[in-house]
């Protein structure tokens, strides 16, 4: 008999964004909430909302709401046992058409190559969710009871918008904002395709006649879709270490910044700085609404709702561990990376995303499942719909998110407007 560790009248969403290779950590910290549930228990998230790496997550937790700990152990087997083989095509052969497609499409302009879609080949990954992933299982875990809603997003190249497509029960409606919308949709491979599809490495894909990549690209609010679809509080697993690097010394010289190096930079800023800045925002809409009695509030202000959250960061710098592993990726792909300058250790945070060998992984899911279980009174707390703080987090971020929670409603607005 399937197990509930949540009243049903408090909905926990699980938000997972984007980060490549780094997705172990997700897993991990997944792992550790499996121990700490009941036998038996089903998904204790009843809204799941992913993008790229943290899309294919949360597709397999939809997928198999009914057992929980099924659908981690079957998460951690895969992401335990990753080989850059498994998500793209990384032979010696098809690394040099690549590098050469590439170098003829400049000489050329185009011309008789034609343009390439992707830097890399990742038809080895759609094979691999093909086959582990069973979609309209989704449909049978909402109509159950076991799952509220998942959503995937993905970035519309036509239409220039970030673009959630969901599967939830009839009470939910699809919105349309400034640059976003969310569509109700059968989600199936393509989306998780799209959603993956990082631009440059990956290929973008055709849903509906329009070309979509991944979704952080236009993710300014990344827990948007979590709260449209009705989450009350929401868990955030995040996939970087959020204390900043130690400040240039102006008089020591510094190296031009090589292409691995801005790739690296971008993906990271992709993934990861949508997500601080909605976070951000919500904790000052909170911190305004907590400063005026429920009972005082009117007009749009009564119909908005505080939203208690818990982060999840590693307590390690991702960019480290992918160094020390970073002879466990296939030759033919170190020597691509040599070619954009690979070596220093400034190009390891590009490593970090692209390494999906087990070495790494592993050690990913071990950090998650240890970070977790740092908290896991907390955490424990939060997934069963038991009285949290507003926000739980890192001291770190909470420092930071927590510096305007003083003052009067005036102030906060003030304030508000001030810092954006």
């Amino acid at each position: 008999m399937a197990v509930k560790v949540h009243p049903d009248d408090v909905k926990t969403g699980l938000v997972l964004p984007g980060g490549g290779a780094r997705g172990a950590f997700q897993v991990g910290v997944m792992k550790a909430i499996a121990e700490l549930m009941p036998v038996g228990c089903i998904n204790p998230f009843p809204i799941i909302s992913g993008t790229s790496a943290g899309a294919i997550n949360s597709v397999v937790l939809a997928s198999k709401a009914r057992r929980y700990r099924v659908a981690i152990a079957e998460l951690e087997h895969v992401w335990a046992n990753f080989h850059c083989e498994h998500v793209f095509r990384s032979d010696s052969l098809t690394m040099l058409k690549s590098s050469l497609h590439w170098l003829t499409a400049i000489v050329l302009g185009g011309y008789i190559v034609g343009t390439p879609r992707s830097l890399l080949d990742n038809s080895p990954l759609r094979e691999l969710l093909s086959r582990n992933i069973r979609f309209p299982r989704i449909r049978s875990s909402i109509e159950e009871g076991h799952l509220h809603a998942v959503a995937v997003t993905a970035a519309g190249y036509g239409t220039a918008r970030s673009t959630t497509f969901f599967e939830a029960g009839p009470g939910n409606l699809e919105w349309t904002r400034t640059r976003r919308v969310g569509i109700r949709h059968t989600l199936n491979l393509d989306h998780l395709m799209a959603s993956i599809a990082v631009p440059m490495i990956f290929p973008p894909v055709n849903i509906n006649g329009e070309y979509f990549g991944d979704g952080a690209m236009r993710q300014a609010t990344p827990l948007s879709p979590a709260i449209h679809l009705g989450a009350d509080r929401i868990l955030l697993i995040g996939i970087r270490n959020e204390t900043a690097d130690p400040a240039i010394d102006p008089t020591s010289p510094q190296e031009f910044p090589s292409f691995a190096n801005i790739a690296g930079y971008m993906l990271d800023t992709l993934f990861m700085d949508g997500m601080y800045s909605d976070l951000e925002r919500m904790t000052r809409i909170n911190q305004l609404l907590d400063s005026i009695p429920a009972a005082k509030r009117s007009g749009a202000m009564a119909k908005v709702r505080p939203i208690d959250t818990m982060v999840i960061l590693p307590s390690k710098d991702l960019r480290v561990l992918a160094h020390k592993h970073r002879k466990a990726m296939p030759r033919s792909v170190r020597a691509l990376l040599r070619g954009i300058r690979g070596r220093s250790p400034s190009e390891d945070r590009l490593l970090s995303f692209l390494l999906f060998e087990r070495a790494y992984t592993r050690e990913l899911i071990d950090l998650g499942y240890m970070d977790a279980m740092r908290v896991k009174d907390q955490l424990l707390d939060f997934v069963a719909g038991k009285p949290v703080p507003r926000l739980f987090a890192p001291k770190w971020v909470k420092r930071d998110l927590s510096r305007y929670g003083h003052g009067t409603a005036a102030e906060l607005l003030s304030r508000r407007d001030t810092a954006l």
